[in-house]
């Protein structure tokens, strides 16, 4: 089969490598979609926790290929999506409801060969079937939005909370559908491309702010006039540094975007101490493949229109290299 495999950081190609087979209890799926997402770009960079050489791929549907023995639950031909995070169940995190920091935690496209790929394999336990009404793209989208669901448990907006979100990617986008429905009474939007700010306007955000120009329209919003929530979707360390002046008194800090693990940025602790912030990080999901799954079949999140390009696994090799453009939100990998 043909797979995209980073040999090393800063090193992507296109190989031909065996199609794998169904362990007990796994599928092998046969990839119709992938998304690629931030994570894979820091995978592809060197600046994130993989092993080399690795088959990325972690938000992915398509269809059942194989069924491997003691599998119950799926038949070949049955469309499907995955999580792609392993846990044991059985350590100290995974029996108190913290499976994403598992003593023995793997990822499918990060620790382990993803859906980069035709096919991938999967325990069966983390595959779900899709429903008729969602398309393989909307499928590849259920474990994007389910890491903004585990974001959303972690923060619990309040009725009425106001908030500010920095980038307005793909993510940024989910963020803006499932903030614009928690109840926040204002949702003002940055970012530095013009087309991603109308997106968010259309879809809940009750201002919009172009990045160079933020600073001077935020006069004011500082200190006890801040916001309830900021929250980073972009990694960008500069960005989130700026990001604290608008924290108002007991306001919530979200992590969400992916920075370099040696990324830094300084803090004045007596904001931190006399308005009584409390920050919030915020890694992949943690049991809600399911609600998220639920949201996009009930159509309380969009996803259809943030899908912005597909590429050939060759074209997804450029893409990794740079061919990237600001306008630029889901990029997808179509083998359909």
């Amino acid at each position: 089969m043909s797979a995209l495999v980073v040999e090393s950081p800063g090193n992507a190609v296109v190989l031909q490598v065996p199609i794998p087979r169904a362990k007990k209890g796994e599928i092998v799926v046969r990839v119709k979609r992938a998304g690629i997402c931030g994570t894979d770009l820091h995978i592809y960079k060197g600046e994130y926790l993989s092993p080399y050489p690795i088959i990325p791929g972690h938000e992915f549907s398509g269809v059942v290929h194989e069924v491997g023995n003691g599998a119950e639950r799926f038949q070949v031909g049955d469309r499907v999506s995955a999580e792609p995070n392993l846990s044991c169940g059985r350590c100290r995190f995974c029996l108190s409801g913290r499976a994403n920091h598992c003593d023995n935690w793997a990822a499918i496209g990060v620790t382990l060969p993803g859906a980069m790929a035709e096919y991938v394999a999967v325990p069966e336990e983390l595959a779900t079937k899709l429903p008729d009404s969602l398309s393989f793209a909307q499928g590849a989208f259920i474990e994007p939005v389910a890491c903004v669901v585990h974001a959303l448990n972690r923060l619990s907006p309040r009725t009425g909370d106001r908030a500010l979100l920095f980038g307005a990617g793909a993510m940024g986008q989910q963020w803006v559908q499932a903030l614009a429905r928690s109840g926040v009474s204002e949702l003002v939007v940055v970012d530095l491309a013009e087309e991603k700010l109308e997106l968010a306007m259309r879809w809940g955000a009750t201002q919009v702010l172009q990045a160079g120009s933020a600073a001077t329209q935020l006069q004011g919003r500082t200190g006890k006039d801040g916001f309830d929530i900021v929250i980073d979707t972009t990694g960008v360390p500069r960005v989130i540094a700026n990001s604290f002046q608008y924290i108002g008194p007991c306001g919530r800090y979200v992590q969400f975007g992916v920075t370099k693990e040696d990324d830094s940025v300084q803090l004045r602790t007596f904001d931190l101490y006399q308005l009584e912030w409390t920050f919030i990080g915020s890694m992949a999901l943690n049991h809600t493949f399911a609600p998220a799954l639920a949201w996009l079949e009930s159509g309380r999140v969009s996803t259809e229109h943030l899908v912005t390009r597909e590429l050939t696994l060759e074209s997804a090799v450029k893409y990794l290299q740079g061919d990237r453009s600001p306008k630029d939100m889901k990029v997808q990998i179509s083998f359909e």
